[in-house]
C-alpha cells in the first residue's frame, strides 16, 4: 500500500537492514540535527566528515551525544567531501550527504571521473517527493535542481528515477503526467513534442512499469475538476503520482512555490550514481535534511 505522509517512510525503514550515511562536510547544526534525528530512529548509522572541534561544539551546544556519531576530522571542505566519497568507494558507507559546503563542490566530488562514485554515460537527476496539504498523495518531481534542459534520452532516464521512487513508497504502477504549458499537441511547443513521444511510447510499452501521459498542464495532471471541465481522459489526468517538468526553471519554481507558499513538506535526494546522494538546500530545515535521507535510505541497495 502507497504510503500518504512522508512520515510514514520511518515505519517502512525499520523492516529494511539499516545503512551507513557519509556526510560531507557537516559543519553545521541543521545537518548534524537531521543526521542525529535518523540516528535516533534507527533508520541509519552515520559517518561525518569536517571540523571534528566544530561538530561536537554544535551537538553540546544542541544538547546532542556526539558519540553517536564517527567523526573523520578535514577541516578542508573539498578535501572532507573527497573523504566521505572514498568512504563509499570503499563499501564503508551506502548513502551519502552534503552538509555545509557548496552544491557545485559537492557535486564534484560525486562527478570526479577518477574518484567520484558515477559511472561513465551516467545521467543524475535530482529527485524530489512533495507533501502537500491539498493533494490527496505523495507527488514525485523532478528535475528542480540538476539538469537544466533535458532531452529526450534523458527524460526516460529521468522516468526512470520518478517510478522507481514511487514504487519505492509504495505505489504500484505510477501514473506520470509530462507537463507543459498546456495539455494541446501543439508542434511548435518542445515540451508538449516530448510528451506526445513519451506518452505514445508508454502506451507501446517501451517504457515500463508505469503509465506516461502528455503532454499534461500543471492543472490537467493534478486536479479532477480542471480535467472535468476541460473533458481529458485517461488514468493520469488529476491523479498524477509523479511529474516530470520540461526544464530546471519550471521545476524550481513548482518546487520552492509549493514549499514556500503552499506549505508543502519534502525529501529530496540525486540518482543516478552509484548511490543515493542526498541534495538540499543550506536553508532547508532539519526536519526536510531528515526526510531526505530517509529517501535515500529507502533507495539504497
Amino acid at each position: 500500500m502507497a504510503i500518504t505522509k512522508l512520515d510514514q517512510m520511518f515505519d517502512l525503514l525499520k523492516s529494511k537492514p539499516k545503512k551507513r550515511l557519509s556526510v560531507a562536510f557537516a559543519n553545521d547544526a541543521h545537518t548534524i540535527e537531521a543526521v542525529y534525528a535518523a540516528v535516533e530512529k534507527g533508520i541509519v548509522d552515520a559517518t561525518l566528515t569536517g571540523n571534528e572541534v566544530l561538530i561536537k561544539q554544535i551537538c553540546e551546544e544542541h544538547h546532542m551525544d556526539a558519540g553517536k556519531f564517527e567523526i573523520l576530522h578535514e577541516p578542508n571542505e573539498l578535501k572532507a567531501a573527497s573523504l566521505a566519497v572514498q568512504l563509499i568507494n570503499e563499501g564503508k558507507a551506502s548513502l551519502l550527504m552534503k552538509g555545509s559546503l557548496s552544491t557545485d563542490k559537492y557535486m564534484r566530488a560525486i562527478l570526479n571521473k577518477s574518484t567520484g562514485i558515477t559511472n561513465e554515460g551516467a545521467v543524475l537527476s535530482h529527485v524530489t517527493v512533495m507533501e502537500f496539504p491539498s493533494y490527496h498523495k505523495l507527488l514525485t518531481i523532478a528535475d528542480v535542481a540538476i539538469i537544466p534542459q533535458p532531452d529526450l534520452k534523458q527524460k526516460i532516464k529521468m522516468i526512470g528515477y520518478l517510478v522507481g521512487v514511487a514504487k519505492a513508497i509504495g505505489v504500484d504502477k505510477p501514473n506520470v503526467a509530462v507537463i507543459a504549458a498546456t495539455e494541446q499537441m501543439l508542434a511548435g511547443m518542445p515540451a508538449c513534442v516530448d510528451g506526445a513521444i513519451l506518452a505514445k511510447m508508454s502506451d507501446r510499452g517501451q517504457i515500463a512499469d508505469c503509465v506516461v501521459d502528455g503532454p499534461l498542464s500543471l492543472d490537467a495532471a493534478i486536479d479532477m475538476e480542471s480535467v472535468q471541465i476541460k473533458k481529458i481522459t485517461g488514468p493520469v489526468a488529476g491523479n498524477a503520482d509523479c511529474l516530470l517538468f520540461p526544464n530546471i526553471e519550471s521545476g524550481n519554481v513548482f518546487f520552492k512555490a509549493g514549499s514556500k507558499l503552499a506549505g508543502a513538506e519534502l525529501a529530496a535526494y540525486v540518482a543516478g550514481a552509484r548511490v543515493p546522494c542526498v541534495l538540499t538546500s543550506r536553508g532547508d530545515s532539519a526536519l526536510t535534511k531528515t526526510y531526505s535521507i530517509a529517501l535515500a535510505a529507502l533507495m539504497a541497495r
